[in-house]
């Protein structure tokens, strides 16, 4: 007899339990971080250098400066530091509770319904990618923490840097492989390879020219804005799909209950 297929064997594997309250939570923290361009605008918004705040040109960490004056040779004045800071280290811990609260299991099926686990040797890749992409995210997240308590300008910069890498670089790689996952499953994949894709081409960018460009806030952006929409677009597919788990399971109970008792 030979053996099955990969594709046989993946077809004949388990739907994992994924109606869990504890996924459900884990899915709206990753959503979460969309918080962050809400703080940005109004951070901009409040900006009091001798220049307007320019996106184009302006460093995001500029935002979470906590004084008054020459940074870098850049002017900066942000009286709203504080909400600056605080939303990088709310968008850190979304990204740490869903890294943590989300199961690998719930990450090799989120996307399409119906998709089914197998067991073996032969099948661990799905396993170890989505474990990938909760270390990554969690690598992620625990950086952007650190660039929201230790500012720019705190006499820490290569502590406040290094928080900044971790974002970047641990974001782009998780979701590149989320999406390399989800390829098969749904079009999203494509997006989530495709917001990894430019955030690590970005960054390589910006390793290579030390960030010395025309415009330095774009390419910056070019990092991090992809991350925080591709990992808000996985944390809104997620939570639909557990949401509908839920639902089903919550009805399938209440039907039963409906059953006269007795009933052949």
């Amino acid at each position: 007899m030979t053996a099955a297929t990969p594709a046989t064997s993946y077809r004949a594997g388990f739907l994992p339990d994924i109606a869990s309250t504890r996924e459900y939570f884990g899915a709206w923290a990753k959503l979460s971080v969309l918080q962050y361009f809400v703080a940005e605008a109004a951070v901009i918004a409040a900006w009091a250098g001798p220049e307007p705040y320019d996106r184009r040109t302006g460093f995001i960490s500029d935002l979470g400066a906590v004084q008054c004056g020459i940074h870098d040779d850049r002017n900066v004045c942000s009286p709203l530091h504080a909400l600056m800071n605080a939303s990088f280290v709310v968008q850190g811990l979304g990204m740490v509770l869903g890294a943590l609260f989300l199961s690998s299991a719930l990450l090799c099926v989120a996307a399409r319904p119906g998709v089914r686990l197998a067991f073996g040797a032969g099948h661990r890749g799905p396993w170890f990618t989505a474990l990938a992409v909760k270390v990554l995210t969690f690598t992620a997240g625990t950086g952007t923490v650190i660039v929201g308590l230790v500012p720019e300008d705190v006499g820490w910069f290569a502590v406040h840097l290094t928080g900044a890498v971790m974002f970047f670089l641990g974001g782009a790689l998780a979701l590149l492989l989320l999406g390399a996952l989800w390829l098969r499953q749904s079009p999203l994949g494509w997006f989530i390879l495709s917001c990894g894709a430019v955030s690590l081409v970005a960054l390589a960018i910006g390793g290579i020219t030390g960030m010395r460009v025309t415009e330095p806030g774009t390419l910056e952006r070019f990092m991090g804005y992809p991350v925080t929409t591709g990992l808000a677009a996985a944390g809104l597919v997620i939570a639909q799909r557990v949401r509908r788990e839920l639902q089903a399971r919550k009805a399938a109970r209440a039907a039963a209950h409906a059953r006269p008792t007795g009933a052949v």
